[in-house]
């Protein structure tokens, strides 16, 4: 598919870390000097003759980001190899994924966020169709958004809200029903201005 290799390509270009400070240079870090590591899976998957992007809703009883638009994901554990693997093992906690259906194309540069996680995104291909299982405790919901809509700058807006006591301004991406914003609409953004740059 002419996408794929758009994204190969994409991931040959030198590229910046990304921050949730990037619109917001003048708020101060609260967790100065913390950076756990961690990483997430940008999957994409053939569906109906497009190609999308496998996202999660966060179960609402969570105690962070209850309820946000994800991708799979998490820390770096100690007894990964690499964020890839990390990235591969958190989706297949979280959705059922199977590590070995997933051909890695590679990753984007890392992203800082508020919390304090440098966040390493990895990209991967599904081969074949699977039947997600659902972490119950983490996932509410499976989302398939278009890749053609995630990689559009157009689709992507700049908004802000209290966060902390002050105000931060953040990437929003919606699609559909779903709001997709912050870090995980900053990734996406970093992966379209990549492709259309």
């Amino acid at each position: 598919m002419e996408q794929i290799t758009q994204i190969k390509a994409a991931l040959t270009k030198a590229g910046r870390v990304s921050s949730d400070y990037d619109l917001n240079p003048d708020v101060i870090p609260v967790e100065q000097g913390i950076k756990s590591p961690a990483a997430v899976l940008i999957a994409l998957m053939e569906r109906d003759g497009l190609l999308s992007v496998i996202l999660t809703k966060r179960a609402q009883h969570l105690r962070h980001h209850p309820g946000q638009i994800a991708f799979p994901g998490g820390k770096v554990e100690s007894d990964d190899a690499s964020a890839e693997a990390a990235s591969l093992r958190e989706a297949y906690e979280e959705i059922g994924l199977p590590p070995e259906n997933v051909e890695i194309f590679g990753g984007l540069p890392e992203h800082l966020t508020v919390t304090g996680f440098t966040v390493q995104p990895i990209l991967g291909f599904v081969h074949r169709p699977f039947t997600p299982v659902l972490d119950e405790g983490e996932v509410e919901e499976i989302i398939y958004a278009p890749l053609s809509h995630l990689i559009d700058p157009t689709k992507y807006s700049v908004q802000r809200r209290q966060f902390r006591g002050t105000y931060r301004k953040y990437y929003t991406v919606p699609y559909g029903p779903h709001y997709i914003w912050g870090a995980t609409a900053r990734m996406t953004l970093g992966l379209a201005e990549r492709i259309s740059g």
